[in-house]
């Protein structure tokens, strides 16, 4: 009786099994990564409520519209992977003064990679006359992107905890610019203002927060250690409105 072979040992399957799973988990993390945006807190969810002064919508983008008359008109970009609802309860109270205030959603929640947003918006209100843009972080780098191309859309910007990118030369547009800042904000401090003050108008009104940081420009869940500031979010938040305030105010005189 021959003896009986033994089947050999399916290395190959094994490493080809092994390197799909690695490969399927780094597809899902990548996913997940890419399309994570740091979810709005309660109070950002309770200002997506209309009432008789503001009309909220989501679709095609989300939009606070005032009752009465639209003043002006502000496009709003988001900070890189935050839920544009994140920003609401801001968006709400400047919508409550009368302007019509309009957020788009971007590409795996990045403004960068859809720097033209504001286009299709501008578009689709032709009977609103005076438009400013504004943005968060890496939107409001975005925001500032547009405005260098199109001047002669946007009547006013307001960067928030941003400054522009070096291809973003603003210094010689006739054009009202707040640029809003935490204190406390590592990234986008004095310093780094001062450097890029160059790109910007002369005229351009910097207005920073004391104690504030970079994450209370929104109201969205934050990490353990991003929240560096000692002024209340509420204070902070107060600031930033009005300044934007005072930017739209001089577009609609």
């Amino acid at each position: 009786m021959s003896p009986q072979l033994s089947k050999p040992f399916p290395f190959k399957r094994i490493i080809w099994i092994s390197i799909s799973i690695v490969l399927a988990g780094l597809l899902i993390w990548g996913v997940s990564w890419s399309t994570y945006a740091r979810p709005p807190l309660s109070e950002a969810q309770a200002a997506l409520e209309s009432d008789e002064l503001v009309t909220v919508t989501e679709e095609p983008w989300l939009t606070f519209t005032p009752a009465g008359e639209i003043q002006a008109a502000l496009i709003f970009y988001p900070g890189g992977r935050i839920d544009p609802r994140g920003y609401s309860n801001m968006m709400r109270a400047i919508a409550e003064e009368g302007y019509l205030v309009v957020v788009p959603s971007m590409p795996i929640n990045m403004a960068i990679f859809d720097t033209n947003a504001a286009e299709e918006i501008i578009s689709n209100y032709p009977d609103v006359d005076n438009w400013a843009i504004a943005g968060h972080s890496v939107g409001g780098t975005a925001a500032a992107m547009y405005t260098a191309k199109n001047p002669e859309k946007i009547d006013g910007l307001a960067i928030w905890a941003s400054y522009p990118a070096n291809s973003s030369d603003l210094s010689k547009l006739d054009l009202p610019v707040y640029l809003i800042y935490g204190e406390l904000d590592e990234g986008v401090d004095r310093l780094a203002i001062e450097e890029k003050k160059g790109l910007l108008p002369p005229d351009t009104v910097y207005l920073e927060i004391p104690g504030g940081d970079h994450h209370q420009f929104g109201t969205y869940l934050t990490e353990p250690g991003d929240d560096r500031s000692t002024t209340p979010r509420t204070v902070q938040q107060a600031i930033i409105i009005q300044g934007t305030l005072d930017l739209l105010k001089t577009i609609t005189k």
